[in-house]
């Protein structure tokens, strides 16, 4: 039996259609053939959501509630956890979210539990959050810079989150970096946007601070920190790239262009 968590979220989601009937995890019922309803923060509604299970495909924020889900699937006879982590997941990184990915993780790997962690670089659905702007204002603002950034569809980090819970055993103890097929700049996301849409899009940069006023004005969850996380792509931290989407599933990654064309087009 698997049981995906943050079964209703852009990773979750594809996982539970590309994996077919598994049972999900859900904080309200969102009408799925097998779901349990259960909360992080309250490990007493898990049990019902763990029992019988095999593998655990993790997906969810990096909140210490995390730590209660991997204690209560210990205690369910759970061998597998397969979970979605951070690439800069390091107990010292100037991000506090990461810091408790590194936290986690840690956790996972002293739990006896099987595990395989999937480390995706920036999300290209995080640049639908431009949208409105784009729409009011013919272009978006960013303190992303010039940097270089290897972003991935979320769809293709359920693709390799499937693949592997299907066979865990073949990955276990790995972590897999995920990106997509090429290094892009925000202003290439505006060049393809326009392109994609058929109107201009404006790229205007602005710095970190701006950038986080500009977030809490807009009531962004976590504003401080997805401004530290702009700042740090200026800098090159998202200038990576990996095969192991192609290690994983046997197929190529989509790029910037074929994930605007379905969103945006």
């Amino acid at each position: 039996m698997i049981l995906v968590t943050g079964a209703t979220g852009k990773i979750g989601r594809e996982a539970v259609r590309l994996l077919g009937p598994v049972r999900t995890l859900v904080r309200t019922p969102s009408g799925g053939t097998d779901e349990v309803i259960g909360d992080f923060d309250r490990p007493d509604t898990l049990d019902a959501a763990l029992r019988d299970v095999d593998t655990l495909l993790l997906i969810g924020p990096a909140v210490a509630a995390q730590i209660a889900v991997l204690d209560r699937a210990v205690a369910h006879g759970v061998r597998h956890v397969v979970r979605v982590t951070n690439h800069k997941a390091v107990d010292d990184s100037p991000v506090a979210r990461r810091r408790e990915h590194a936290r986690i993780d840690a956790h996972l790997k002293a739990s006896g539990m099987e595990y395989t962690l999937l480390a995706p670089n920036f999300f290209m659905q995080n640049l639908l959050a431009l949208a409105p702007e784009i729409a009011g204002t013919g272009g978006f603002s960013s303190s992303a810079g010039d940097g270089r950034i290897g972003m991935i569809d979320a769809r293709d980090v359920a693709a390799v989150a499937a693949a592997i819970a299907t066979d865990p055993a073949a990955h276990a103890g790995r972590t897999y970096l995920l990106t997509g097929p090429e290094l892009v700049t925000f202003a290439e996301v505006a060049r393809e946007w326009a392109s994609a849409t058929g109107r201009p899009v404006e790229y205007r940069r602005i710095s970190a601070e701006e950038h986080r006023a500009v977030m809490e004005s807009n009531g962004v969850p976590e504003a401080g920190s997805n401004a530290q996380v702009f700042e740090l792509l200026a800098q090159g931290d998202g200038a990576w790239l990996s095969g192991d989407f192609a290690a994983v599933t046997g197929g190529a990654p989509r790029g910037l262009r074929a994930f605007l064309a379905d969103y945006c087009s």
